[in-house]
């Protein structure tokens, strides 16, 4: 059964005043892969006319995860308590992109992990498509939640 759908099949908001208050975390990463022939290395600051790309991104997924709820229907507005972007390389042409977030509230933050990295892909993107348009945003993927119904991914293994 769908959860933003209700009875007559019509999409609604999920009524979360009934459930718990706990702490809610999610990770989520991003893949953003450059194509070989493309002059970037593992371990290279990435600089573009338009800035240093990594910092740039970092703040622009950081300031996503804070807004998902004006980006997607349905997202409750939440006050994160922490939201954190890391970017690093990957082999020679691969950046692995991961946000973490953290809010104590009644719904989860998988949404806002998935959307600060998928964010700061596009930031990636962006600012270095003047390189290229062949890089490629791989895979988003949400790697745990903890604090709802049932926990997920790395965390579920503990």
């Amino acid at each position: 059964m769908l959860s933003h759908v209700d009875a007559r099949n019509r999409p609604t908001m999920v009524d979360v005043g009934d459930k718990a208050v706990t702490t809610r975390t999610a990770a989520a990463r991003a893949i953003v892969e450059f194509p070989a022939e493309v002059a970037v290395r593992s371990g290279e600051t990435l600089r573009t006319k338009k800035g240093p790309v990594f910092d740039t991104a970092i703040i622009a997924g950081v300031m996503a995860a804070k807004r998902t709820h004006d980006l997607i229907p349905f997202c409750h507005p939440l006050p994160l308590e922490d939201c954190k972007i890391a970017i690093d390389w990957h082999g020679d042409h691969q950046i692995v992109i991961d946000c973490t977030v953290r809010a104590t509230h009644k719904t989860g933050v998988e949404m806002e992990a998935l959307t600060g990295a998928t964010i700061a892909a596009l930031t990636v993107y962006d600012m270095c498509k003047a390189l290229t348009h062949g890089i490629v945003i791989r895979e988003v993927s949400l790697l745990s939640k903890t604090g709802g119904k049932r926990d997920f991914g790395e965390a579920s293994a503990r």
